[in-house]
């Protein structure tokens, strides 16, 4: 009878199972079950002494994440984070969240409309309550809408006022460019698409005649007040766009933890990532390898705008990544 390798104990076997069929499964495209939650504790420990994970981009988490029944979690992009910890856009109150580090992604949040609309700024939309039919992420991307709506509300309206002005919105769950989104923008089905990810589907729109709505400099300093970054849409990477868009930056993924996170979590997460830096993939540069030197520190394509929790810092500053 053949039993486990002779020198690995049970109580690594069992988990490391549990992990790397849930690694696998995660990965493969006809499995859509991918938001993971993790639990770790001691065996015989009580239900308090328990480290928790949650592969996530939804900003709901946040909260439990506060409260320490999330330790470690993640979102896009990382204007949602510095919104969540100081208070404003969709939150109600500062958080008390860390960052451990912030997976680099350049992007912005953009809004194109068919140029058979006339319309030529958010502000036009408000001013003629614009009936526009209008296509954005659905519950899949949570923070596309919830950002989108701090934009539109600082330009005096929101999705909302646009089904009440005789217009609707789609809360679609695809990337822009599938033929369910630009395919009817195209066709004229829908007037708009607000949306992130620019990369797949700005060209095309901008190919097809649609028009990215710049927004102005009073409107950019009042969201920057709140906690976004300013972002441009370039011409230079997008062909068929008429000059560059001001627009506001959708950029990086930050793993954050609560501020009151335990330091050995916090340490052992660092570590961990460090070690498996090799087999963790990530879409950026097709390189397999985590760019840890990029993740630890603010940059355009990882904008770091929250503190980094205090045995992060340290950890980081020990490996030489921070100088």
């Amino acid at each position: 009878m053949t039993g486990r390798p002779q020198g690995v104990a049970a109580s690594t076997f069992r988990p490391r199972l549990m992990f790397e069929v849930a690694s696998e499964m995660v990965g493969a495209p006809d499995w859509p079950f991918r938001s993971a939650r993790l639990s770790m504790r001691d065996q015989g420990a009580t239900e308090t002494d328990v480290f928790s994970m949650m592969a996530t981009q939804d900003p709901a988490v946040i909260d439990e994440v506060e409260r320490g029944e999330v330790h470690a979690s993640m979102l896009n992009p990382s204007a949602m984070l510095t919104l969540a910890v100081r208070g404003m856009g969709p939150f109600d109150r500062p958080r008390a969240i860390s960052a451990i580090a912030i997976i680099p992604s350049y992007d912005q949040l953009v809004f194109a409309v068919n140029q058979s609309t006339g319309l030529t700024s958010l502000d036009q939309i408000a001013e003629q309550r614009y009936p526009l039919r209008v296509s954005i992420r659905g519950s899949h991307d949570p923070s596309t809408a919830l950002l989108a709506e701090v934009v539109l509300q600082a330009h005096g309206f929101g999705l909302a006022d646009l089904a009440s002005w005789g217009g609707e919105v789609f809360y679609d769950q695809p990337l822009p460019n599938h033929p369910s989104r630009m395919g009817r923008a195209e066709s004229g089905e829908i007037d708009a698409v607000f949306d992130e990810a620019v990369n797949v589907w700005a060209s095309r729109a901008a190919q097809a005649g649609m028009r990215f709505l710049a927004l102005d400099d009073a409107h950019l300093s009042k969201l920057e007040a709140m906690g976004f970054r300013r972002g441009v849409l370039e011409k230079a990477l997008h062909p068929g766009l008429p000059e560059d868009v001001p627009t506001v930056d959708f950029s990086g993924w930050p793993i954050y933890t609560s501020t009151t996170a335990p330091e050995r979590f916090v340490r052992a997460f660092c570590t961990a990532m460090q070690t498996r830096r090799d087999r963790i993939p990530w879409e950026s540069t097709g390189e397999q390898a985590l760019p840890l030197g990029l993740m630890c520190k603010d940059s355009v394509e990882a904008p770091l705008d929250v503190p980094l929790h205090p045995a992060a810092e340290q950890f980081w500053r020990e490996q030489g990544y921070i100088g």
